[in-house]
């Protein structure tokens, strides 16, 4: 199995969006049941079995707990387990009794929020960026000031990112601060939001007006990056 595609893999069954990161910092230094973020990850071996599972699974949405303002481990939520696949079922411990896992096992706490923390606040990571709502804002302001309570009523979730758990509530929580407040912000998830950018694209390219938007060959080879900022920008 390709490494690319086991940390895919853990991303996308173990990383959550945090609501209160200070907070979680601190519950990860926990030790023990104290600890709602611990999951273990099995990586393959070849043999025994060839994907990568999570060996307690029933562990992987305790954090919803603090939803509510709790710590204590929640049950397994119902309609969590109707979406539950097979082969998430067949993860369950149980189904792993005498298999020595431990010398292919590593835990996560803090980092099933942290990765997805770079796309909300780059700069608590090192890195020199903007987060997402700012990204936003920006964005809107380069528009003519009418649209900007039309542009904020419409965002738009898309790509595979924003299926991390509690993505939208975040995004919401980053953004209000920012936006006037006699602004609504609507924030839509897609129903498929990995192919969304795909299908935009897609629609653009069959437009009739496509081919008045692009820069062609030449016309870059010519005038460069000039051109472009002439066609998007003016």
């Amino acid at each position: 199995m390709e490494e690319t595609f086991l940390i895919d893999d853990v991303k996308e069954k173990l990383c959550f969006v945090s609501l209160d990161v200070p907070r979680d910092l601190r519950l990860a230094r926990e030790s023990g049941k104290e600890n709602l973020f611990r999951c273990t990850y099995v990586l393959p071996d070849g043999i025994t079995y060839t994907k990568g599972f999570v060996k307690h699974p029933e562990r992987m949405h305790n954090y919803l707990a603090l939803k509510d303002g709790t710590c204590a481990f929640p049950p397994l939520p119902e309609e969590t387990k109707g979406n539950m696949n097979r082969s998430e079922i067949a993860e369950m411990p149980q189904d792993r009794n005498g298999i020595d896992l431990s010398k292919n096992e590593f835990d996560l706490t803090k980092e099933r929020f942290l990765v997805p923390e770079m796309i909300f606040q780059p700069a608590n990571l090192g890195m020199n960026e903007a987060g997402l709502a700012e990204c936003i804002v920006r964005a809107v302001n380069s528009c003519h000031p009418h649209l900007h309570h039309v542009l904020y009523e419409s965002i738009i979730l898309t790509g595979g990112s924003t299926l991390f758990p509690q993505f939208s509530e975040r995004l919401e929580k980053e953004l209000r601060p920012l936006v006037p407040d006699d602004y609504h912000v609507k924030i839509t998830t897609q129903e498929d939001p990995i192919l969304g950018g795909w299908r935009g694209g897609s629609l653009l390219a069959s437009s009739p007006d496509f081919e008045a938007m692009c820069v062609t060959k030449s016309e870059y080879e010519e005038l460069g990056s000039v051109r472009c900022r002439k066609r998007f920008f003016h």
